[in-house]
C-alpha cells in the first residue's frame, strides 16, 4: 500500500478567512451562515467573488442582476463559491458632471473591495463606458485571477423604418432640429424607438469599443464585444465565464499574465481595425500603468495608425453592433489582421489569442471588410503635437471629413462650456465653417472630469448653410458614438496652464493631420506675455472634487491619480478581530 498521503489542497486567500478552526474562522463562517449557505461551500471551494455594476441609474447595466445568477451557475458547475458584490456604478447619461470624474474613484472600490473580501477570483460585470476600464484598473492593482464580461449592447434602433444609433442618432437629429429639418415632436418620438431594449449603446461607442478592447486584451471568453444584452447567448456566455473563473483560480491565472505588452499591441490595433473610439486611448494607457505596462500617446500613433478600418458601424459608417454580431464579431476582425497582432498572446479561456481566432469566418462583408478592400484604409487613431498641445492630442480621422484634416483657420474661443452653450446660437457670432473652434477649461481638473463636451455642436448659421463639420479642438473627449473634425485631449489642458488656456479670438490655427500638427500662430514673445496675465482657474475646496483635482494627472498619462498608478497586490490584510 503506498503511505503517501495526498497532496494537500492549495491554501487560497479565502482559507485566512474560512480556514480556521479558531474564533475567527467562526466568526467568519457562522456570519455567512445567516445566508443558509451550507458548510460544505466554506471548506475549500474556490470563492469568487462577482463585482456588479448593477444600477437602475445606469441603464446600460439594469440587466446585470439577472447576468450575475447565470455566472453564478456556472461558477456552481465548477465546484466554486459564487458570492456578488456592488461596487460604485457609473452611468454615463445620468451621472454629473461626468462620470469620468469618478472613474479612478470607482477603480478604488474595485481594488479595496477585492482585496478587504475573502476572494480567490473575480468576475467583472461591466458595460457603460467608465465601468469597463474602473474595474479593470481596480482588479489589475490587485492581480487575482480575473475574467471580464459586458452587458452587451442593445438591439438596433427602429425608426420610422430606418435603423438609428444610439448616441450617434441623437447627434444626427438634434443638428436636424437646431437646422429646422426635424420638428421637436419629431424629436421627442424617436426616444422609445432609439433604445428599446436592455444593453449599452449599439454604436462603436465606447461601450462596445471597450467591450471590444477586454476581448482583444484576452480578459474575456471570445465572442464577449458584440453578442446583445436581449440575446439568450449572452447568458451563455455568462454562465461560461463563471465555470471558467474557477478553473483560473485553479490554474492561478493571474491578470499580469494576461495584460502583457503584447496584449496592449493587440488592443491598440484592435482598435483601429473596429474605428473605436478616442476614449480607449485613456483608459487603456490607465490600466497599463495599474499593471506596470509601459504604454504612452506616441504608441496609438506608431501601432495602430496603418492599420485599416475594416467595421462598416456607426458613428464612422452604416451598421450597428448587432449587424456586426450576425456577422461574425470581433474574431471575424481580428482574424482578418493576424499578420499585425501578437498570436501566441495568452487569454483568460486558457488558449492563445491565434488558437481563439482561428478559421472564423466573416458571414456578411458589408459590415466587416477585408484589408484588401477596406472600409477605411489607415484610419487608426492620430496624435497631433505642437505648440498648441506639447504633449499631444488625439483626432479620430474615420470620425472625421477628409477635407478638414489638413486646415487653417481663425479661432473662435469659449473659455468654458456656459460659455459655449451661452453664444453658440446667437446670430451674432461671429463664425462661419471655415473658423476653428476651441474650447478651453474641460479637461480632467478644468471641468472637472474631462466631459464628453468636445464634439461642440455647430452654430445655427452655419447648419443653415447645409454645414455639417467643422475643426473643434479642446481638452475634453467626445463620447464614441459622435463624429466630427474633433482634435480631443489636449495636453497639458487649459486649466492646468496648458498653452490651450492662452489662445484668444481671432488667433490662426494650423491643423495637419498628416503630418501629425496642430501649431497656434502666435510668437513665443507674444504667449509668454499671455502667460503672465493668465489665472488659474479656482480649485475645489473638499471632498472627492478636491482629491481628484489634486491628483489627477493628464490626458496623457491616462488621467489616473497619480498615487494609483501601479498595484498593492492581493496579500491577505490583517484580521478584524
Amino acid at each position: 500500500m503506498d503511505s503517501k498521503k495526498p497532496p494537500a489542497p492549495p491554501k487560497r486567500r479565502s482559507h485566512a478567512w474560512f480556514g480556521k478552526q479558531d474564533r475567527d474562522g467562526f466568526v467568519h463562517r457562522s456570519w455567512l451562515k445567516n445566508q443558509g449557505y451550507p458548510h460544505d461551500l466554506l471548506d475549500g471551494r474556490p470563492i469568487i467573488g462577482i463585482c456588479n455594476t448593477w444600477s437602475e441609474l445606469t441603464p446600460c447595466n439594469g440587466h446585470f442582476r439577472e447576468l450575475a445568477e447565470f455566472v453564478k451557475r456556472g461558477v456552481y458547475e465548477a465546484g466554486g463559491f459564487p458570492l456578488e458584490f456592488p461596487v460604485m456604478s457609473l452611468g454615463e447619461t445620468q451621472l454629473r458632471p461626468t462620470a469620468m470624474l469618478f472613474r479612478n474613484l470607482a477603480s478604488m472600490d474595485v481594488e479595496e473591495s477585492i482585496r478587504g473580501n475573502p476572494i480567490d477570483g473575480v468576475v467583472l460585470l461591466m458595460g457603460c463606458d467608465k465601468t469597463t476600464p474602473s474595474l479593470l484598473m481596480g482588479a489589475a492593482s490587485c492581480d487575482l485571477p480575473t475574467i471580464g464580461l459586458s452587458g452587451g449592447p442593445m438591439l438596433n434602433g427602429k425608426f420610422r423604418g430606418k435603423d438609428i444609433g444610439s448616441g450617434t442618432g441623437v447627434w444626427q437629429m438634434s443638428e436636424m432640429v437646431r437646422a429646422g429639418e426635424m420638428t421637436m415632436d419629431e424629436f421627442t418620438a424617436a426616444e422609445s424607438c432609439m433604445h428599446r431594449s436592455k444593453g449599452s449603446c449599439m454604436t462603436m461607442g465606447t461601450a462596445s469599443t471597450m467591450a471590444s478592447m477586454v476581448e482583444a486584451l484576452g480578459m474575456s471568453l471570445p465572442e464577449n464585444a458584440a453578442i446583445p444584452a436581449a440575446d439568450t447567448r449572452r447568458n451563455r456566455l455568462a454562465q461560461l465565464t463563471g465555470r471558467r473563473i474557477v478553473e483560473m483560480v485553479k490554474e492561478d491565472l493571474r491578470m499580469s499574465k494576461i495584460l502583457t505588452r503584447e496584449a496592449f499591441e493587440n488592443a491598440i490595433r484592435t482598435n483601429a481595425a473596429i474605428g473605436g473610439s478616442t476614449n480607449a486611448v485613456i483608459h487603456l494607457i490607465a490600466v497599463a500603468g495599474r499593471m506596470g505596462v509601459k504604454l504612452d500617446l506616441d504608441d496609438w500613433d506608431k501601432l495602430g495608425a496603418d492599420v485599416p478600418c475594416l467595421v462598416n458601424l456607426q458613428p464612422s459608417g452604416k451598421f450597428l453592433m448587432e449587424d456586426f454580431y450576425y456577422a461574425g464579431g470581433l474574431p471575424a476582425v481580428l482574424t482578418q489582421i493576424t499578420d499585425k497582432l501578437h498570436t501566441g498572446a495568452l487569454t483568460a479561456n486558457g488558449k492563445t489569442l491565434g488558437e481563439n481566432i482561428a478559421n472564423i469566418p466573416c458571414y456578411n462583408r458589408e459590415v466587416i471588410k477585408t484589408p484588401e478592400e477596406p472600409f477605411m484604409a489607415s484610419a487608426g487613431i492620430a496624435v497631433v503635437r505642437g505648440n498648441l498641445a506639447p504633449n499631444g492630442a488625439v483626432i479620430k480621422p474615420s470620425a472625421a471629413s477628409a477635407h478638414l484634416l489638413k486646415h487653417r483657420g481663425r479661432a473662435v474661443v469659449f473659455e468654458t462650456i456656459e460659455d459655449f452653450h451661452a453664444r453658440i446660437d446667437d446670430p451674432d457670432l461671429d463664425i462661419d465653417e471655415n473658423c476653428v473652434m476651441v474650447l478651453k477649461n474641460c479637461g480632467p481638473k478644468g471641468y472637472p472630469g474631462m466631459a464628453e463636451v468636445g464634439n461642440m455642436p455647430l452654430p445655427p448659421k452655419v447648419l443653415q448653410k447645409g454645414i455639417t463639420d467643422m475643426v473643434r479642438i479642446s481638452d475634453a473627449r467626445m463620447s464614441g458614438t459622435a463624429y466630427g473634425t474633433v482634435v480631443l485631449h489636449t495636453s497639458p489642458e487649459a486649466a492646468a496652464g496648458g498653452p490651450l488656456a492662452l489662445v484668444r479670438d481671432g488667433d490662426m490655427i494650423e491643423l495637419d493631420v498628416h503630418a501629425r500638427r496642430l501649431h497656434l500662430e502666435v510668437s513665443d514673445e507674444e504667449l509668454a506675455v499671455r502667460r503672465a496675465q493668465w489665472q488659474p482657474p479656482e480649485a475645489p475646496k473638499r471632498g472627492w472634487y478636491k482629491l481628484y483635482v489634486d491628483h489627477v494627472q493628464q490626458a496623457h498619462l491616462g488621467a489616473d491619480l497619480d498615487f494609483l498608478v501601479g498595484g498593492s497586490g492581493a496579500e491577505v490584510p490583517r484580521d478584524s478581530h
